[in-house]
């Protein structure tokens, strides 16, 4: 089987520019899912999402010997009836953590790949095709607490392009805050967005 290298296929949607935001068209991909509620810095259950995801990931490629590329963490944010960066209220924070997996990947080689993983939240992980269509996006270099200028610039952008905001604010993780100094933190920013003309 030859290697399936998903960042190679998917580079658009998985590189961006610190400088200037771009406008991306995210087709429908399959993904590996898994979601929550409360604040990622300190909920045992954010990390236990993060371990399972990757659990899955990895059990599929080596231990069911599927030879593609893991790519990173995401997340989907949002909160009920407030913007989902009310930093006062980070506890009622939802979110879907998720990562794009190659299509051959079918629901019952996830279920294999979860019994071979058998811990923590792996149950909850789950398989589901993801159609995010157009969207805005932009790199975010330092800490996650400090990204609030860097969405100000990606929502004035899709403003300025003619596009309001749609869905839910996602992030495409290529840090690991375990490891990276916070300053040299990198981070996708994207916004789904919609024609103000309804196109």
């Amino acid at each position: 089987m030859a290697k399936i290298d998903l960042k190679k296929d998917l580079k658009a949607l998985y590189t961006a520019s610190a400088k200037r935001a771009a406008l991306v068209d995210v087709p429908k991909l399959k993904c590996l899912m898994i979601d929550g509620v409360g604040d990622p810095n300190n909920s045992p259950l954010f990390q236990g999402a993060m371990e399972a995801l990757y659990g899955v990931a990895y059990t599929l490629k080596f231990g069911l010997k599927l030879d593609y590329t893991v790519m990173p963490a995401e997340g989907l944010w949002w909160a009920d009836g407030e913007p989902p960066f009310d930093m006062a209220n980070k506890a009622a924070w939802k979110w879907t953590l998720l990562m794009v997996v190659p299509d051959l990947v079918t629901a019952a080689m996830v279920g294999e790949a979860k019994k071979k993983k058998d811990v923590g939240r792996v149950a909850e992980v789950r398989l589901e095709s993801f159609r995010e269509g157009p969207a805005v996006q932009i790199l975010h270099v330092g800490p996650y607490a400090e990204e609030g200028p860097t969405v100000a610039r990606l929502h004035q952008f899709a403003a300025e392009s003619g596009y309001t905001l749609a869905g839910k604010h996602h992030e495409i993780y290529f840090s690991d805050p375990r490891r990276s100094k916070p300053e040299k933190m990198r981070t996708i920013l994207r916004q789904p967005v919609k024609s103000r003309t309804g196109d």
